[in-house]
């Protein structure tokens, strides 16, 4: 016997047809797979790691909420993370929101160390969804973590019927659970599968509300199932917020014109890869520094006599500032050169500016100076740039 959403949402045939991807589409997934493995592959300092780990945590909550309408910026959802942002009682439930996001994240992180990657279940999104909307104030019909039972719109989108929805969503299961994972290109699938069942989650739209933002953790779900590094595993709910506009435009072609599903995930794609960009470039800069670092001691590991000892100290303070710093500032920037340079004249501070500016380690700028990092760019290898 034929069901309902058949003749309402002949959308909803769990087919996806990847031989009509084309060359561009999977020239994206192979490098946002391949830059997933280099950030994976990357080992930080535990309290870089932990600040990326909470930053991305935090970008990601602020999204996936903001998209429903939560007006909290990424800052001030860090300040939630990290217990620095009461609000009043007229606000609160906007940290309500964040915090079953940080949550429902959280629990999934544990689950995957805890278990390894599992089958995907009604029950667990059910669960997922218990999560999103825990202590949150909703409509009488609204049941957290249960199937609804009345017919939803969301603007001009009627929702699947509600006699289908267990239906439709544990074949959406079925469907996930035999999903292809090439041994030679599981990444990309993984890729292809976890914007798949955030499509096909919001079309059915099985729950009274936070349907969304369910969507969106069982994306991040089988993105950290499959292998990604947490931090990039929020990066598509970021993108679909700083791209609002586009991801309703996106999802709403990929009903109304042919291979829109397949438009969808060429643009989702495209954002993820910004997004591990971007990722790369913050790990970068964290090497860098490092780097650098490495490259100070290293310069003066065998200068033991007060200058090179107070000189050292300078090119260190320098590298934590932004801009260029005037020459008389420099014994003023922290209160260990304060102490190095009490009862020394100026002179002092431009014989040490003189030797360090010969030594390569800072660099005249604007009348200022500044550590001179560019300096172990040297050290990479050639390439021609041409």
């Amino acid at each position: 016997m034929p069901r309902t959403y058949e003749g309402t949402h002949p959308w909803i045939t769990f087919g996806l047809d990847t031989t009509r991807f084309n060359h561009r589409l999977w020239m994206a997934l192979g490098e946002a797979a391949s830059k997933c493995e280099h950030i994976a592959g990357v080992p930080l300092d535990p309290a870089t790691a932990e600040h990326m780990h909470r930053l991305y945590l935090a970008k990601g909550a602020a999204a996936t909420t903001a998209i429903e309408g939560n007006s909290l910026s990424e800052e001030e959802a860090e300040k939630i993370l990290s217990g620095q942002l009461k609000l009043p009682p007229s606000q609160q439930y906007l940290a309500d929101e964040i915090d079953n996001i940080v949550a429902a994240c959280n629990h999934i992180q544990t689950r995957i160390q805890q278990l390894g990657p599992d089958h995907i279940t009604p029950e667990f999104l059910l669960e997922l969804n218990g999560k999103v909307l825990h202590k949150l104030t909703l409509d009488p019909d609204v049941k957290p973590g249960e199937i609804r039972v009345h017919r939803v719109s969301v603007g001009k989108y009627r929702c699947a019927p509600p006699e289908d929805c267990d239906f439709l969503l544990r074949k959406l299961c079925d469907v996930l659970n035999e999903f292809p994972s090439p041994e030679d290109s599981k990444t990309q699938f993984c890729i292809i599968k976890a914007i798949f069942a955030h499509l096909y989650l919001v079309w059915i739209h099985p729950f009274g509300d936070g349907n969304g933002r369910t969507a969106r953790l069982l994306e991040f779900y089988i993105l950290l199932a499959g292998g990604f590094p947490s931090p990039a595993g929020h990066l598509l709910s970021n993108y679909y917020n700083r791209t609002r506009s586009d991801y309703y435009k996106n999802l709403n072609e990929a009903i109304d014109i042919p291979d829109g599903i397949i438009q969808f995930i060429q643009y989702s794609v495209q954002g993820l890869t910004e997004g591990l960009k971007e990722q790369l470039a913050f790990i970068r800069a964290q090497q860098w520094d490092v780097a650098w670092i490495n490259y100070v001691h290293s310069k003066f590991h065998d200068k033991e006599s007060a200058a090179e000892i107070r000189r050292k100290h300078v090119v260190l303070e320098l590298s934590r500032q932004i801009n260029p710093t005037p020459v008389g500032k420099i014994p003023v920037l922290s209160a260990e050169l304060g102490a190095l340079y009490y009862g020394k004249t100026p002179k002092t501070v431009i014989r040490d500016v003189n030797a360090l500016i010969a030594m390569g380690m800072i660099k005249r700028q604007k009348g200022s100076v500044i550590a001179d990092r560019e300096a172990i760019l040297a050290f990479l290898p050639w390439r021609s740039l041409g």
